[in-house]
């Protein structure tokens, strides 16, 4: 691992991203290159939430369909996870980042080309396997790349690109649903779905393979001793995969059960209209960034697993307030910020722990892998909202799916070891 510097009494004083300052040039353009491409594919993979009201009304289909067509993507992403983790470790970090970001983008632009109900959930299956990959190898990548006192910061504020995605989905929503038809809005916006290509070419140009994954290449040609994804399943690292994947199902499903759902909820249970229902979202887009950001810096100040502690007892209690103790609309504005916070603080110390918890050797199968089996776990949760709210309302059914999973994620997190600042070898 390559690490020049450690932090000052004058960095550690300055402001929350000083500490970027401090960075080399090569992990400043990769930390730039992984937070743009999360941010892009969240605006992809967000925009959905978005389409489902108007897919129910356009083409009539029921809000169990629209769950299965969320969980396509979202199940397809554990696969993609699995296989950019596999080949992350096979044709390099970056090259498998590019694959991924041209992968999710293509398949999103042809959403918008669905003729029909199996059509949009072939597109969205599809999209979802450059989802999964695109994290799985710019969390590897950027965890490698960054040293160790400020991997938590970096992947926290590599996760923060999320809620700019999230926000430009958003804002394109409600540009383009105030604009036109409904019957073309919904495909114009998965049309946009195109310009994460767009990174492909920076991220060719600029972004270097990290050293330790050179080190770790150049050992095994000269050992023989080839690594098997098979690895993972065996002692010592079972464990890390078998909890790590629980623990990341309740964060994912958490997530997705509020997240996938509260377009819908807002417009369709609390009567709110478009750009109405757009503000009270914006309130938790931009609590999500500052979310994101706190729990990077709690991970490297009281550690991982403490931190994962705090955000999933935060993210049950205001799932719980916000969808099931009626409040009024003004008072649900103000807990949108809170509700924000918690449920995308969640991953900020993610991406540092797994990446620690694997050697270098299989870092990438191991990490793909163990994020994307809690996300494919954790898909299918908007499709058990979906279900299980034709018989006890949405809202009681989002409220109930996400205290499940938080409180499964915070047991899996102290069943695993804690890794603060630990030093990443070859």
């Amino acid at each position: 691992m390559s690490s020049k510097a450690i932090d000052t009494p004058a960095t550690q004083r300055a402001g929350v991203l000083e500490w970027l300052k401090s960075l080399p040039p090569s992990e400043r353009r990769t930390f730039v290159a992984c937070v743009g491409g999360w941010a892009l594919d969240a605006m992809d993979v967000q925009i959905y939430s978005f389409v489902i009201p108007a897919l129910i009304s356009v083409w009539g289909i029921t809000r169990a369909e629209a769950g299965y067509l969320g969980s396509a993507a979202l199940l397809m992403s554990a696969v993609g996870g699995w296989l950019g983790g596999y080949l992350a470790d096979r044709i390099g970090r970056v090259r498998t980042l590019q694959i991924a970001i041209l992968w999710f983008a293509i398949f999103s632009f042809l959403s918008g080309l669905a003729q029909n109900f199996e059509q949009l959930f072939a597109a969205r299956a599809l999209l979802g396997l450059g989802f999964g990959g695109e994290w799985a190898a710019g969390a590897v990548l950027l965890g490698e790349t960054v040293r160790p006192e400020h991997r938590g910061k970096a992947l926290g504020t590599m996760q923060s690109g999320w809620a700019f995605g999230w926000g430009t989905a958003a804002l394109l929503y409600a540009l383009l649903f105030s604009v036109f038809p409904t019957e073309l809005a919904w495909r114009l916006l998965f049309f946009v779905g195109i310009a994460p290509a767009i990174t492909v070419f920076f991220i060719r140009r600029y972004v270097e393979e990290p050293p330790v994954y050179i080190a770790a290449k150049s050992k095994i040609a000269a050992t023989g001793d080839k690594p098997s994804f098979w690895e993972i399943f065996k002692p010592p690292l079972l464990r890390i995969t078998v909890f790590g994947g629980i623990m990341g199902m309740g964060a994912q499903g958490g997530y997705n059960a509020i997240t996938t759902w509260l377009p819908t909820f807002l417009r369709t249970e609390r009567g709110l209209s478009v750009l109405d229902s757009a503000t009270y979202l914006a309130v938790s887009i931009v609590a999500a960034f500052f979310g994101y950001v706190a729990g990077g810096l709690l991970a490297d100040k009281i550690g991982r697993r403490l931190t994962f502690l705090v955000f999933a007892i935060g993210s049950g209690a205001i799932a719980v307030t916000y969808t099931l103790i009626p409040v009024s609309n003004t008072t649900m504005l103000i807990l949108g910020f809170p509700l924000g916070f918690f449920i995308s603080g969640n991953f900020s110390a993610m991406g540092a722990f797994y990446t620690e918890q694997f050697p270098t050797r299989v870092r990438g199968v191991g990490q793909g892998f163990t994020y994307n089996l809690g996300r494919a776990l954790g898909a299918f949760f908007p499709t058990m909202v979906g279900m299980l709210s034709n018989n006890v309302g949405l809202s009681e059914a989002i409220g109930v799916m996400a205290v499940t999973a938080y409180a499964t994620m915070a047991i899996a997190a102290f069943l695993l070891p804690e890794t603060k600042g630990k030093v990443l070898s070859a």
